[in-house]
């Protein structure tokens, strides 16, 4: 059974997911709601620049769409790092690295939820210029976009930030191995351990 067969397997199990992001999603909205009224703030000492950062991911069958975020780094006119350099942190502002690690950066993606193009766990979205080039050269990186990606997923608890050539192909292995494996148990497993990475991104 490939990768896709097995996602059309379990009808039942994909309604009650979908259900499960968009209810959790809408409890979450008053909390977006009170960051962004907070955040600007905080802002203007400490990461000036504007609120959101939004940019072009790969979403499900590969379909460019665009993601939300709280930024966290320096704003730059156009991005300049190529699909296999490593990650900017010299762009990371001093408040940014908390929100990284709080995954409160990650929070206005529930807007991206609500709308269909993302699931609260699945595979984390790639920029989409970069994910163009993975499409090329890494086995396996198409088949991890037969499901909408997520906020959190098992490759994220398991590698965090993955980037560049290498540590996107263990990326896709392990989501594909959780998209041939997925079911209650497995997502319940990644939220407690989201919820565990959380404490210990406050902890550090």
């Amino acid at each position: 059974m490939n990768i896709s067969q097995h996602t059309n397997g379990n009808k039942l199990f994909w309604i009650n997911k979908r259900i499960f992001d968009i209810s959790l999603s809408l409890l979450l909205l008053p909390l977006l709601f009170i960051i962004v009224i907070i955040l600007p703030f905080i802002n203007y000492f400490s990461n000036s620049g504007r609120l959101f950062f939004i940019q072009e991911r790969m979403g499900k069958n590969c379909e460019v769409f665009h993601a939300i975020k709280f930024r966290t780094m320096v704003p730059v006119k156009e991005i300049t790092r190529k699909y296999d350099d490593p990650i900017e942190t010299n762009r990371i502002t001093f408040f940014g690295k908390f929100l990284r690690k709080s995954r409160i950066d990650e929070l206005p993606q529930i807007l991206n939820v609500l709308k269909g193009d993302m699931s609260l766990i699945g595979p984390r979205p790639d920029y989409y210029v970069h994910a163009l080039e993975y499409l090329k050269s890494v086995k396996g990186y198409r088949d991890r976009h037969d499901i909408r990606p997520g906020i959190t997923g098992l490759s994220q608890i398991r590698l965090g930030y993955a980037e560049g050539l290498e540590a996107t192909a263990k990326k896709a292995s392990i989501d594909n191995y959780y998209i041939q494996n997925v079911g209650y148990i497995i997502e319940l497993k990644i939220i407690v351990n989201t919820i565990i990475t959380i404490i210990r991104g406050f902890g550090k």
